[in-house]
Protein backbone atom coordinates (compact mmCIF):
# COMPACT_ATOMS: atom_id res chain seq x y z
CA UNK A 1 0.00 0.00 0.00
CA UNK A 2 1.11 3.58 -1.19
CA UNK A 3 1.00 6.10 2.85
CA UNK A 4 1.24 9.75 1.37
CA UNK A 5 1.99 11.89 4.32
CA UNK A 6 1.81 15.44 4.90
CA UNK A 7 4.88 16.72 6.51
CA UNK A 8 5.97 20.19 7.56
CA UNK A 9 8.33 20.02 11.36
CA UNK A 10 5.36 20.57 13.93
CA UNK A 11 5.25 17.93 16.15
CA UNK A 12 1.78 17.01 14.75
CA UNK A 13 3.29 15.75 11.53
CA UNK A 14 6.25 13.85 13.66
CA UNK A 15 3.13 12.25 15.47
CA UNK A 16 1.85 11.44 12.18
CA UNK A 17 4.73 9.73 10.68
CA UNK A 18 5.44 7.80 13.80
CA UNK A 19 1.61 6.43 13.43
CA UNK A 20 3.16 4.92 10.05
CA UNK A 21 5.45 3.30 11.71
CA UNK A 22 3.01 1.66 14.69
CA UNK A 23 0.30 0.64 12.53
CA UNK A 24 0.26 -3.20 11.99
CA UNK A 25 -0.02 -3.58 8.45
CA UNK A 26 -0.04 -6.49 6.57
CA UNK A 27 3.15 -5.34 4.62
CA UNK A 28 4.69 -2.45 5.58
CA UNK A 29 3.46 0.74 3.41
CA UNK A 30 5.55 2.53 0.85
CA UNK A 31 6.05 6.18 2.36
CA UNK A 32 5.66 9.38 0.04
CA UNK A 33 6.39 12.55 2.68
CA UNK A 34 5.24 15.67 1.23
CA UNK A 35 6.59 19.17 2.30
CA UNK A 36 4.43 22.00 0.23
CA UNK A 37 5.82 25.15 0.47
CA UNK A 38 3.14 28.13 -0.66
CA UNK A 39 5.42 30.90 -2.09
CA UNK A 40 2.22 32.13 -3.70
CA UNK A 41 0.97 32.59 -0.17
CA UNK A 42 4.10 34.49 1.02
CA UNK A 43 3.99 36.61 -1.74
CA UNK A 44 0.42 37.67 -1.50
CA UNK A 45 1.02 38.25 2.22
CA UNK A 46 3.34 41.20 0.94
CA UNK A 47 0.45 42.64 -0.54
CA UNK A 48 -2.02 42.81 1.84
CA UNK A 49 0.08 43.11 4.82
CA UNK A 50 0.17 46.64 6.21
CA UNK A 51 3.64 48.38 6.66
CA UNK A 52 4.59 49.14 10.39
CA UNK A 53 7.65 50.70 11.53
CA UNK A 54 10.59 48.92 12.82
CA UNK A 55 12.40 46.06 10.42
CA UNK A 56 10.44 44.37 7.77
CA UNK A 57 11.70 41.49 5.67
CA UNK A 58 11.18 41.70 2.24
CA UNK A 59 9.73 38.91 0.10
CA UNK A 60 12.84 37.60 -0.77
CA UNK A 61 14.10 37.23 2.62
CA UNK A 62 10.63 35.61 3.26
CA UNK A 63 10.89 32.86 0.68
CA UNK A 64 14.49 32.24 1.41
CA UNK A 65 13.42 31.34 5.26
CA UNK A 66 10.81 29.00 3.61
CA UNK A 67 12.83 27.22 1.59
CA UNK A 68 15.64 26.91 4.48
CA UNK A 69 13.01 25.18 6.39
CA UNK A 70 12.12 22.91 3.51
CA UNK A 71 15.21 21.23 3.42
CA UNK A 72 15.66 20.83 7.36
CA UNK A 73 12.24 19.44 7.32
CA UNK A 74 13.17 17.29 3.98
CA UNK A 75 16.45 16.40 6.09
CA UNK A 76 15.01 15.51 8.87
CA UNK A 77 12.24 13.65 7.52
CA UNK A 78 14.31 10.84 5.85
CA UNK A 79 16.09 10.85 9.11
CA UNK A 80 12.68 9.64 10.76
CA UNK A 81 12.15 7.40 7.88
CA UNK A 82 15.35 5.41 8.64
CA UNK A 83 14.74 5.37 12.27
CA UNK A 84 11.35 4.12 11.96
CA UNK A 85 11.97 1.29 9.41
CA UNK A 86 10.04 2.79 6.54
CA UNK A 87 10.95 3.05 3.27
CA UNK A 88 10.60 5.89 1.12
CA UNK A 89 11.01 9.42 -0.17
CA UNK A 90 10.02 12.86 0.57
CA UNK A 91 9.23 15.49 -1.41
CA UNK A 92 9.53 18.93 -1.83
CA UNK A 93 7.19 20.92 -3.92
CA UNK A 94 5.39 24.36 -4.59
CA UNK A 95 1.59 23.57 -4.15
CA UNK A 96 -0.69 23.91 -1.80
CA UNK A 97 -0.41 21.04 0.77
CA UNK A 98 -3.83 19.68 0.43
CA UNK A 99 -3.73 19.05 -3.16
CA UNK A 100 0.01 17.53 -3.28
CA UNK A 101 -1.35 14.95 -0.92
CA UNK A 102 -4.91 14.24 -2.94
CA UNK A 103 -3.06 14.26 -6.11
CA UNK A 104 -0.02 11.82 -4.81
CA UNK A 105 -2.47 9.49 -3.17
CA UNK A 106 -4.97 9.33 -5.80
CA UNK A 107 -7.70 6.60 -5.39
CA UNK A 108 -5.58 3.54 -3.90
CA UNK A 109 -3.36 5.47 -1.24
CA UNK A 110 -3.50 6.21 2.34
CA UNK A 111 -3.37 10.08 3.16
CA UNK A 112 -1.61 10.91 6.48
CA UNK A 113 -2.24 14.29 8.23
CA UNK A 114 -1.39 15.77 11.72
CA UNK A 115 -4.63 17.61 12.89
CA UNK A 116 -3.05 20.94 12.80
CA UNK A 117 0.34 22.40 11.90
CA UNK A 118 2.81 24.99 12.98
CA UNK A 119 0.23 27.58 12.16
CA UNK A 120 -0.73 30.34 9.39
CA UNK A 121 2.68 32.48 9.70
CA UNK A 122 4.75 29.02 8.71
CA UNK A 123 2.50 28.71 5.85
CA UNK A 124 3.43 24.68 6.20
CA UNK A 125 -0.15 23.02 7.34
CA UNK A 126 -2.45 25.52 6.69
CA UNK A 127 -4.45 25.02 9.60
CA UNK A 128 -7.77 23.58 7.49
CA UNK A 129 -5.58 21.05 5.61
CA UNK A 130 -7.03 17.97 7.32
CA UNK A 131 -10.49 18.79 6.77
CA UNK A 132 -9.72 19.53 2.98
CA UNK A 133 -8.32 16.58 2.62
CA UNK A 134 -11.08 14.43 4.58
CA UNK A 135 -13.72 16.05 2.19
CA UNK A 136 -11.94 15.80 -1.29
CA UNK A 137 -9.54 12.74 -1.00
CA UNK A 138 -10.73 9.73 -3.18
CA UNK A 139 -8.76 7.14 -0.70
CA UNK A 140 -9.16 6.80 3.53
CA UNK A 141 -7.39 9.96 5.53
CA UNK A 142 -5.65 9.30 8.75
CA UNK A 143 -5.94 12.36 11.09
CA UNK A 144 -3.28 12.15 13.68
CA UNK A 145 -4.16 14.04 16.70
CA UNK A 146 -2.42 11.83 19.49
CA UNK A 147 1.38 10.95 19.95
CA UNK A 148 1.60 7.41 18.02
CA UNK A 149 0.84 4.36 20.47
CA UNK A 150 0.95 0.61 19.86
CA UNK A 151 -3.17 0.13 18.81
CA UNK A 152 -4.86 -1.75 21.22
CA UNK A 153 -8.59 -0.53 20.93
CA UNK A 154 -9.97 0.79 18.27
CA UNK A 155 -13.86 1.95 17.72
CA UNK A 156 -15.69 0.95 14.37
CA UNK A 157 -18.48 2.73 13.20
CA UNK A 158 -21.08 0.53 10.74
CA UNK A 159 -24.32 1.04 9.16
CA UNK A 160 -24.53 -1.68 6.46
CA UNK A 161 -23.69 0.85 3.74
CA UNK A 162 -20.64 0.36 1.11
CA UNK A 163 -18.75 3.34 2.83
CA UNK A 164 -18.85 1.08 6.25
CA UNK A 165 -18.36 -2.14 4.50
CA UNK A 166 -14.67 -0.55 2.86
CA UNK A 167 -14.14 0.32 6.74
CA UNK A 168 -14.42 -3.20 7.58
CA UNK A 169 -12.76 -4.25 4.79
CA UNK A 170 -9.32 -1.86 5.54
CA UNK A 171 -9.23 -3.59 8.83
CA UNK A 172 -9.14 -7.25 7.60
CA UNK A 173 -7.23 -6.38 4.03
CA UNK A 174 -4.32 -3.93 5.41
CA UNK A 175 -4.11 -5.02 9.05
CA UNK A 176 -2.53 -7.80 10.89
CA UNK A 177 -3.74 -9.13 13.56
CA UNK A 178 -1.73 -11.77 16.12
CA UNK A 179 -4.54 -12.54 18.92
CA UNK A 180 -1.83 -14.38 20.53
CA UNK A 181 1.03 -11.51 20.60
CA UNK A 182 -0.89 -8.40 20.30
CA UNK A 183 -4.85 -8.64 20.96
CA UNK A 184 -6.78 -5.98 18.99
CA UNK A 185 -10.21 -5.24 20.39
CA UNK A 186 -12.38 -3.82 18.06
CA UNK A 187 -15.49 -1.44 19.47
CA UNK A 188 -18.15 -2.36 17.10
CA UNK A 189 -21.09 0.67 17.34
CA UNK A 190 -24.18 0.55 15.50
CA UNK A 191 -26.70 3.88 15.58
CA UNK A 192 -30.21 3.38 15.20
CA UNK A 193 -32.83 5.79 14.28
CA UNK A 194 -36.20 6.74 16.82
CA UNK A 195 -38.05 3.83 15.33
CA UNK A 196 -40.38 1.91 17.51
CA UNK A 197 -40.39 -1.11 15.02
CA UNK A 198 -39.30 -4.62 16.28
CA UNK A 199 -37.80 -5.19 12.80
CA UNK A 200 -35.32 -2.10 13.09
CA UNK A 201 -33.65 -3.56 16.64
CA UNK A 202 -33.54 -7.07 14.81
CA UNK A 203 -31.81 -5.71 11.53
CA UNK A 204 -29.23 -4.03 13.66
CA UNK A 205 -28.35 -6.71 15.97
CA UNK A 206 -28.36 -8.85 13.29
CA UNK A 207 -25.86 -6.64 11.16
CA UNK A 208 -23.46 -6.10 14.15
CA UNK A 209 -23.38 -10.04 14.68
CA UNK A 210 -22.31 -10.60 10.93
CA UNK A 211 -20.21 -8.02 11.32
CA UNK A 212 -18.75 -9.14 14.54
CA UNK A 213 -18.31 -12.65 13.12
CA UNK A 214 -16.03 -11.60 10.26
CA UNK A 215 -13.77 -9.41 12.04
CA UNK A 216 -13.57 -11.90 15.33
CA UNK A 217 -12.79 -14.26 12.00
CA UNK A 218 -9.72 -12.82 11.24
CA UNK A 219 -8.68 -12.59 14.91
CA UNK A 220 -9.91 -9.31 16.46
CA UNK A 221 -11.94 -9.52 19.70
CA UNK A 222 -15.00 -8.02 19.35
CA UNK A 223 -17.54 -5.73 21.49
CA UNK A 224 -21.03 -5.17 19.99
CA UNK A 225 -22.56 -1.42 21.02
CA UNK A 226 -26.23 -1.70 19.49
CA UNK A 227 -27.46 2.27 19.88
CA UNK A 228 -30.27 4.20 19.44
CA UNK A 229 -30.35 7.92 18.93
CA UNK A 230 -28.62 10.95 16.65
CA UNK A 231 -25.44 9.04 15.20
CA UNK A 232 -22.54 11.22 15.85
CA UNK A 233 -23.59 11.50 19.32
CA UNK A 234 -24.15 8.22 20.69
CA UNK A 235 -20.82 7.42 18.43
CA UNK A 236 -19.60 9.84 20.91
CA UNK A 237 -21.00 8.73 23.86
CA UNK A 238 -19.02 5.72 23.47
CA UNK A 239 -15.58 7.21 22.80
CA UNK A 240 -15.94 9.12 25.68
CA UNK A 241 -16.61 6.19 27.34
CA UNK A 242 -14.36 4.01 26.14
CA UNK A 243 -11.25 5.43 25.27
CA UNK A 244 -10.34 3.91 22.01
CA UNK A 245 -6.84 4.44 20.36
CA UNK A 246 -8.29 4.89 16.92
CA UNK A 247 -11.85 5.61 15.23
CA UNK A 248 -12.95 3.74 11.93
CA UNK A 249 -15.40 5.04 9.98
CA UNK A 250 -16.74 5.55 6.55
CA UNK A 251 -16.78 8.58 4.55
CA UNK A 252 -20.42 8.41 4.38
CA UNK A 253 -23.49 6.39 5.07
CA UNK A 254 -26.78 5.11 3.82
CA UNK A 255 -30.04 7.68 3.12
CA UNK A 256 -31.25 10.06 5.56
CA UNK A 257 -33.80 7.60 6.55
CA UNK A 258 -30.94 5.59 8.30
CA UNK A 259 -29.69 8.58 10.05
CA UNK A 260 -26.65 6.71 10.66
CA UNK A 261 -23.09 8.31 9.16
CA UNK A 262 -25.88 10.66 7.21
CA UNK A 263 -23.76 13.81 5.73
CA UNK A 264 -21.10 14.76 7.73
CA UNK A 265 -20.92 12.42 10.91
CA UNK A 266 -17.56 11.55 9.42
CA UNK A 267 -16.65 15.09 9.56
CA UNK A 268 -18.06 15.54 13.53
CA UNK A 269 -16.08 12.46 14.64
CA UNK A 270 -12.97 13.95 12.92
CA UNK A 271 -13.73 17.68 14.64
CA UNK A 272 -15.00 16.13 18.30
CA UNK A 273 -12.91 13.30 18.79
CA UNK A 274 -9.67 13.68 21.24
CA UNK A 275 -8.09 10.55 19.38
CA UNK A 276 -7.15 10.15 16.36
CA UNK A 277 -9.35 9.03 13.32
CA UNK A 278 -9.80 7.01 10.04
CA UNK A 279 -12.29 8.15 7.39
CA UNK A 280 -12.03 5.08 4.46
CA UNK A 281 -13.58 5.19 1.04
Amino acid sequence: MKAVIGVDGSKYSEWALGWLGEMPFRMAPRVTAIHAMDLQSVRASFIVQPVVSGYEPDEGEAIHIVESRAKQVEAETKRRLVKLGLKGSVRVVQDKIAQALIEQAGQKGLIVVGSRGLGAIDRFMLGSVSTTVTLYASCPVLIVKEPPQPLRRMLVATDGSPSSKKALQFLVKQLAVNPKIKPLVILLVHVMPFLRYTMVKEAGEQLLAQEAAKLEKVGYRVRQFPCVGPAAEEIMKVVNREQPDLIVTGAKGQSAVTRFLQGSVSMKLVQQSACSVLVVR
